[in-house]
């Protein structure tokens, strides 16, 4: 931020959080602005949701929303342009943002309607900036309530209170203006970078997916497996059903003492484990040993199955392997396919919480090869996969960095920080002209 300059002079804010502010922006709370509102019985109108990342927008319009929405949408709540939106479980998150569309969204949703003094001194543009920045991200979380951490509420209250930051309008401009143009350059950066993540991870799915069933040796010939989703596979394996090749423990039991792994440990796509802040088991646990495999049941399109490398008790999400006949990691690998997950995915019953049940899963065909050459493939997949990984994890590092200095300068901005009330926009023309130049 070193580039840009601070304001001549700041005040006392008057609000111990938001601190010193330039010396004639003003604060105004919440309520005076917006006003809660529940308009119902537009089933027809587009499902929207609220990003962190990108606010309010169409869910259709991202692959990555597998939340299934209620087969009757009439409880579902009407959005207007420059409505506020909220995720109220996940405000703390950043889960909130002005709509610039018309739609539909969640019941468990909270809606406000702007008041006709919003428009007198703010500019809707500049209050979704503010809203979204972290210093008022953690006034949702001191304000938020509940049991645990991912199901707490912000209290619509509390919420209504919350002091907004305003310079005059024409300052809310230059302001929006400057940062809907600087971050237009960032986000053009991470979704550059997120390409080249999605190549990688396709790369490894390829890798995986073509050793687990056609082998190491590339002068086998290959046989047609005779299931259509599998295709061709090594003349070296044959194939057998998933409940013939493992043992799948199923005793509950009730054990505080024991490491416990929620779904929430186990990452999607990679099967790594995640350390997170201790979990608590909701009810009956399942007892595993190290080497195990638990693949999770509960949203399988998430793809989550782990090798345990310790023993402990898990979630009765998950459906706890013991393999004897392959070896546990080359199951693992072959678990965590596309293949085999879109199989067990296309079987699930429930709309909210889909669930597979054992009986299709067990089911499903498995290449099966000599412990010996199971082992040789998973120990070549470690090797392939361990660059590849390491690979994703220097393009996620980056994108961490922009995302970063996105929010810096965002939070820079609409807290006064920096002054850009002498920002002007460059010329476009110029700049293409200048690109023609050099092409």
């Amino acid at each position: 931020m070193t580039k840009y300059k601070a304001y001549p002079e700041y005040k006392d804010s008057g609000v111990e959080w938001l601190g010193d502010v330039p010396n004639h922006w003003k604060t105004i709370a919440i309520s005076r602005l917006f006003s809660r509102t529940k308009r119902t019985g537009y089933t027809e109108k587009e499902l929207l949701s609220v990003y962190r990342d990108y606010g309010v927008i169409p869910k259709s319009s991202r692959g990555d929303n597998n939340n299934k929405p209620s087969e009757d949408l009439s409880p579902y709540q009407l959005v207007r342009h420059n409505d506020l939106v909220m995720n109220k479980m996940k405000a703390w998150q950043g889960s909130i943002a002005i709509s610039e569309c018309e739609g539909i969204v969640s019941p468990a949703y909270f809606v406000y309607q702007p008041n006709k003094i919003l428009f007198e001194l703010a500019h809707p543009r500049y209050v979704h900036y503010l809203l979204r920045n972290p210093i008022y991200v953690t006034q949702y979380l001191s304000r938020s309530k509940g049991i645990r951490v991912n199901q707490w509420d912000l209290d619509p209250d509390e919420f209504r209170k919350i002091e907004l930051l305003l310079p005059t309008k024409s300052e809310q401009a230059k302001i929006y203006s400057f940062l809907d143009h600087d971050t237009a350059k960032i986000d053009n950066l991470i979704e550059k970078q997120q390409q080249l993540i999605e190549l990688l991870k396709e790369k490894r799915q390829a890798v995986i997916s073509h050793a687990v069933t056609k082998g190491l040796n590339p002068d086998v010939p290959m046989k047609d497996s005779g299931v259509e989703w599998l295709g061709l596979i090594s003349g070296c394996c044959s194939l057998t059903k998933l409940k013939y090749l493992v043992f799948l423990k199923t005793v509950k039991l009730i054990d505080n003492n024991s490491q416990y792994v929620g779904m929430e440990n186990i990452s999607s796509g990679t099967g790594q484990f995640l350390t997170k802040d201790e979990l608590i088991p909701e009810g009956a646990s399942i007892s595993f040993g190290c080497g195990d495999v638990l693949f999770g049941k509960l949203r399988p399109y998430l793809a989550k199955s782990w090798l345990a490398t310790f023993s402990g008790v898990c979630s009765s999400e998950f459906l706890v392997l013991h393999t004897r006949v392959l070896h546990p990691k080359f199951l693992n690998y072959y678990l965590l396919t596309n293949e085999f997950i879109k199989q067990v995915d296309s079987s699930t019953y429930g709309s909210k919480m889909p669930r597979a049940n054992w009986d299709f899963i067990g089911q499903l065909p498995v290449p099966t090869w000599s412990y010996e050459e199971s082992e040789a493939i998973a120990a070549y997949l470690d090797s392939i996969t361990f660059k590849l990984d390491n690979l994703l994890e220097k393009q996620y590092q980056q994108v961490r960095f922009l995302q970063e200095r996105r929010t810096a300068l965002i939070s820079a901005a609409v807290t006064g920080k920096i002054d850009v009330r002498d920002w002007v926009a460059p010329d476009t023309s110029e700049v293409e002209e200048s690109q023609e130049a050099t092409a």
